[in-house]
């Protein structure tokens, strides 16, 4: 009896020992699994492209002000294949970025979408405009007495559609649709007067030849249209060769993007735009962001943030944006060119005003357009930064507040 009693213990022991060590097994095996949905999650939420965005820009600022700098600045300026890394970035990449901004607006602006009829325009448009002019003109007050730095006077003209969104998605379902679709849309037609001051400001040295070139491309894609052709990789071949005359043309490269957005089918458009949407908020927009959103703040003072370039694009997005989308908007309900949306209370509308101030990725890549000198550019992005710092920060408070008060 001793000796079975004693096996049985040790069968017991033994089977115990077994059931832990597939549980340990079973949690291993889990955790990959939980740690991929969680991953999952979090690319799928509404905040995760802003999330991204802050996280590569505070970490190009901590390289930016470290030992690493000097690397980071020369890895920037190495050439390949006769241009910079940065110029590879700013010109070749960001061209995709701006070929997806072209697909949404020729999305939205059709039967069904947000901006597809005046009614759904008027409200978005007004404050789009008001947005861009009054931070444009406090820009130029506080740089009047400088020509150079006047060249900048775009750079807070521009929202952050990432940012903006991000943050509004912090709010969850306190957020109501409405106040998402009118930032959303106000946003996309902020990006359509980006593109249209890009090109007719930014520009220099014209090259007739190279325009004639691009606009016989132009057409060629137009044929293709009118032709029916669905296959996407005509359209692509012919936009890579449109891209390079538009980038000796003088006009910015960019905005070979955007025309090519505009002459595709329907069909294929749609196929590109939800290929390429990943692509631009998770690999592209940073990278971008990670090569220009490195500034040096060795021996910054308020001095420095009180210099004209830094404070007129900082005081154009957290003064000039709200007060240009605010007031715009609520000048056109007034007068019944517009109406507020139903569920957005003025509160609400205002704090998404304040979000308009987050520029960001526009903001900086017009900078780099206007100004060549070191010091300026550095000093331009200083002043993005911290204007949309605070627009966001303000911008969050007001709309928590208004969500707690039921928007």
């Amino acid at each position: 009896m001793v000796s079975l009693d004693n096996g049985g213990h040790a069968r017991g022991r033994h089977a115990d020992a077994n059931n832990l060590d597939g549980q340990n097994l079973s949690r291993r095996n889990c955790a990959p699994v939980r740690l991929r949905a969680m991953i999952d999650k979090f690319f799928k939420s509404e905040a995760a492209s802003g999330i991204l965005l802050l996280g590569v820009t505070v970490a190009a600022l901590g390289i930016a002000n470290s030992p690493l700098a000097p690397a980071y600045d020369g890895a920037l300026r190495a050439y390949i294949g006769g241009l910079s890394l940065l110029h590879w970035i700013n010109d070749g990449l960001m061209t995709l970025f701006f070929l997806l901004v072209g697909l949404e607006i020729k999305r939205e602006l059709a039967a069904g979408g947000e901006l597809s009829g005046w009614d759904k325009r008027a409200l978005p448009g007004l404050a789009a405009l008001g947005g861009m002019a009054v931070p444009a003109l406090i820009y130029v007050a506080v740089n009047r007495a400088d020509p150079a730095a006047l060249r900048g006077w775009a750079i807070p003209t521009a929202t952050d559609i990432a940012f903006s969104l991000g943050v509004l998605a912090m709010l969850g379902s306190r957020a109501p649709a409405a106040l998402k679709i009118f930032l959303a849309a106000l946003a996309i037609l902020d990006d359509l007067l980006a593109v249209l001051i890009i090109a007719l400001f930014y520009g220099s040295g014209l090259s007739l030849p190279f325009l004639g070139l691009a606009g016989l491309v132009v057409a060629a894609l137009l044929t293709l249209n009118r032709l029916g052709v669905a296959r996407l990789w005509p359209y692509l071949l012919l936009g890579l060769l449109l891209w390079a005359c538009v980038l000796k043309s003088g006009i910015h490269a960019t905005l070979a993007g955007v025309l090519l957005a505009f002459v595709m089918p329907t069909a294929p458009g749609r196929r590109l735009e939800h290929g390429l949407a990943d692509w631009v908020a998770y690999a592209i927009v940073p990278i971008f962001a990670f090569a220009n959103a490195g500034v040096s703040l060795a021996g910054m003072s308020l001095a420095t943030l009180t210099q004209p370039i830094t404070l007129g694009v900082a005081a154009g997005l957290v003064l000039g944006k709200q007060t240009g989308v605010f007031g715009a908007a609520w000048l056109g309900v007034t007068l019944g060119l517009a109406r507020r949306p139903a569920g957005m209370s003025w509160r609400a509308l205002y704090g998404v005003s304040l979000l308009c101030g987050i520029g960001f990725t526009i903001s900086l890549f017009i900078g780099a357009l206007a100004f060549r000198e070191a010091d300026a550019q550095a000093a331009a992005k200083l002043g993005v930064l911290a204007g949309s710092l605070v627009s966001g920060l303000l911008g969050w408070l007001v709309l928590s507040r208004a969500a707690r008060a039921r928007l």
